[in-house]
C-alpha cells in the first residue's frame, strides 16, 4: 500500500505541474515577447504580432520583485491591444546596475530609479507601432516612482498605482489615477481613501470620479481577500486595470484577463510535493540511529539561548560588507543563531559524524534550486541571475547551513513533536524581530525578508521533514536547505552600491 500510495502522489504531483504550466502559458498564447536593453536596464516587450497604432504601458516591480512578478498585468494587457514593457530595476532581477544614492532623500535612490523609469518610457513610445501615448503602472515601491515619473511627464496620459504610497499625489495630478489595494492592506486602502478625498471629500471605494478620457480620472479599488503580494493575481486587479486603460485611451475590449494566482499556487504546491515520494528513495540509504530527543531543558536552552543572545550580541556592531541592504547582517545572524545552538547541542550530544547525509544534501539542494528554482524563475521571480550575485549567495549560505543545520537537530530530522518545530521555527523569527525592535532605522528592510523565511519554513520545513524521516539524517536537510535558503534570499535582496 505504501508502494501504490507513493506512486499515486507522484502522478498527481505531476499532473498537477503539467496542468498549471499548460495554463500558465496558455494565457500568453498569441503574445511576442522580446527582450530589450535600455541602456543596461533589461526590459522585456510584450505584444500581438503586428500590432500598429497602440498605446504603451511601463510596469515596474515593487522591492525585492521583478518583472516575473508583474507578468499577469503584462499579458492582460498585452492581450486586450496594448505594447506593454516590463523591466527589472536597478538592483532588481537581471539588472546588473545596483541600487545607489541616498535611500531617505527624494534626491537620492527615488530620483535614480525615476529617471531609469523615464528612460524605458522613452524606449517604449519609440517602439514600431508606439502611438504616441503612456501609461505607467507599478506596485508598492514603484507606487511613487510612476506617480513622480507622471507628474514630470506630460506623455503620461493614465496610472495604475497597485498598493499605492506615494506623498505627491494632489486632487488632479497624475492624470487618471486608478489605485489598487488588497482588502487586507488596511493602512494602504486608508492611503488610497485619503487620495480620492482630495479630489471629492464624499468619495468612495469603487467610485469613478472625473472624466478619464479628459485626464480628470480618478478612482480607487480593493481587490477582495488579498493583501500586499495577492493583490498582483487578484482577478480583480486584472479586470479594473484593463477597463481603466480603456477608458482613458477610448478604447474597447473584453479579452481576457491572465488569471494566474491559482495555478501558480497550484504549481508550486505539485513541485514541492514531489519531493515527498522521491523522499521514499532515500530509505535504502536511511541512518540506522535516529537522531536524538533532547531532554526539555536541553531543548529549551539550544532553542531560546540563540535567540535572545543573537540579536544583543549584534546590536553593537555595524555590518555591512555586502552590496545588499541587510543581507550582510541576516548571513552573521543566521551564523551566529546556528553556532550557539549547535554549541548546545554537541554538548547534549545530539550532533554526530555522517559522511552519506553530506552527500545526500547535494539531490536535496539540487531539487530544491533547479527544479523549484526554475519554476520560481519562469513564472514568480528571477531566481537565476547569478552573475554579480554569486558571492552574495555563498555569504549568505554561509550562515544559513549552521542555521539550518541546528533547525533539524532540533527538529529531529522532522520528527519530532509538532510544537518542538513551532517552537523552533517560530524563535527563528522571533530573533529576528528582536534585532529589527534593537535597531529598527539600520534592519528595517529585514520585515520586508522575514514572509520569505515564513514561506521558506511552510514550505520546505515540510519538505525537509519527508527527507529527514525518510533518511534518519539531518544534516542532508540541514546542509541541503541552508544552500537553498543562501540561494533565494540572495536573490531576493536587491543589489545597493553606497
Amino acid at each position: 500500500m505504501p508502494r501504490i500510495l507513493h506512486l499515486l502522489v507522484l502522478i498527481l504531483a505531476l499532473a498537477g505541474a503539467a496542468v498549471s504550466v499548460l495554463r500558465l502559458e496558455q494565457a500568453g498564447a498569441g503574445l511576442v515577447a522580446t527582450e530589450i536593453l535600455v541602456g543596461q536596464t533589461p526590459a522585456t516587450v510584450l505584444q500581438q504580432p503586428d500590432l500598429t497604432a497602440a498605446p504603451v504601458v511601463v510596469i515596474a516591480h515593487g522591492f525585492a520583485g521583478s518583472r516575473q512578478l508583474m507578468l499577469g498585468f503584462a499579458q492582460t494587457l498585452a492581450q486586450a491591444g496594448y505594447i506593454v514593457v516590463s523591466y527589472d530595476l536597478e538592483g532588481h532581477g537581471r539588472n546588473p546596475v545596483p541600487m545607489s544614492g541616498d535611500l531617505d532623500s527624494v534626491d537620492g535612490t527615488t530620483r535614480l530609479l525615476v529617471d531609469e523609469l523615464g528612460r524605458v518610457a522613452d524606449a517604449g513610445l519609440a517602439l514600431p507601432g508606439a502611438d504616441g501615448r503612456l501609461a505607467l503602472l507599478g506596485h508598492s515601491m514603484a507606487s511613487d516612482i510612476i506617480v513622480r515619473q507622471a507628474i514630470t511627464n506630460d506623455r503620461v496620459d493614465a496610472v495604475v498605482a497597485v498598493s499605492m504610497f506615494s506623498t505627491e499625489v494632489t486632487a488632479d495630478a497624475p492624470a487618471n489615477l486608478l489605485i489598487i489595494n488588497g482588502a487586507w492592506e488596511s493602512a494602504l486602502a486608508a492611503e488610497a481613501l485619503r487620495v480620492l478625498h482630495l479630489t471629492d471629500p464624499d468619495a468612495s471605494f469603487d467610485q469613478t470620479l472625473g472624466d478619464p478620457p479628459a485626464g480628470t480620472g480618478r478612482r480607487a479599488v480593493l481587490a477582495p481577500s488579498v493583501e500586499h503580494v495577492g493583490v498582483l493575481y487578484a482577478p480583480t486587479s486584472m479586470i479594473e486595470t484593463r477597463d481603466w486603460l480603456n477608458a482613458a485611451f477610448e478604447r474597447s475590449s473584453d479579452t481576457p484577463i491572465a488569471a494566474r494566482g491559482g495555478w501558480i499556487a497550484l504549481l508550486i504546491f505539485s513541485v514541492a510535493a514531489l519531493a515527498w515520494p522521491l523522499a521514499q528513495l532515500t530509505r535504502p540509504l536511511q541512518s540506522q540511529i535516529p537522531p536524538k530527543r533532547l531532554s526539555r531543558g536541553a531543548f529549551w536552552t539550544a532553542t531560546l539561548v540563540p535567540t535572545i543572545l543573537t540579536p544583543f550580541l549584534l546590536v553593537p556592531f555595524d555590518i555591512a560588507f555586502l552590496p545588499v541592504l541587510v543581507a550582510d547582517y541576516l548571513a552573521v545572524h543566521f551564523a551566529l543563531f546556528g553556532l550557539i545552538s549547535l554549541g548546545f547541542l554537541a554538548r547534549a550530544g545530539a550532533l554526530r559524524r555522517d559522511a552519506m547525509g553530506v552527500l545526500l544534501a547535494l539531490p536535496i539542494a539540487f531539487f530544491c534550486i533547479g527544479i523549484f528554482g526554475a519554476m520560481l524563475d519562469t513564472y514568480v521571480a528571477s531566481f537565476f541571475a547569478v552573475d554579480a550575485r554569486i558571492w552574495i549567495i555563498l555569504a549568505i549560505a554561509a550562515g544559513a547551513v549552521p542555521f539550518m543545520l541546528a533547525d533539524a537537530y532540533l527538529t529531529e530530522a522532522g520528527r519530532a513533536p509538532l510544537w518542538r518545530i513551532l517552537v523552533v521555527r517560530g524563535n527563528a523569527l522571533i530573533s529576528l524581530g528582536i534585532a529589527t525592535a534593537l535597531n529598527i532605522e539600520g534592519l528595517f528592510f529585514l520585515l520586508l525578508i522575514m514572509p520569505i523565511i515564513l514561506l521558506f519554513f511552510l514550505l520546505f520545513g515540510t519538505v525537509g521533514g519527508w527527507i529527514g524521516r525518510a533518511t534518519q539524517r539531518p544534516l542532508a536537510a540541514g546542509i541541503g536547505l541552508g544552500v537553498f535558503l543562501g540561494w533565494a534570499l540572495g536573490m531576493t535582496f536587491p543589489l545597493f552600491a553606497v
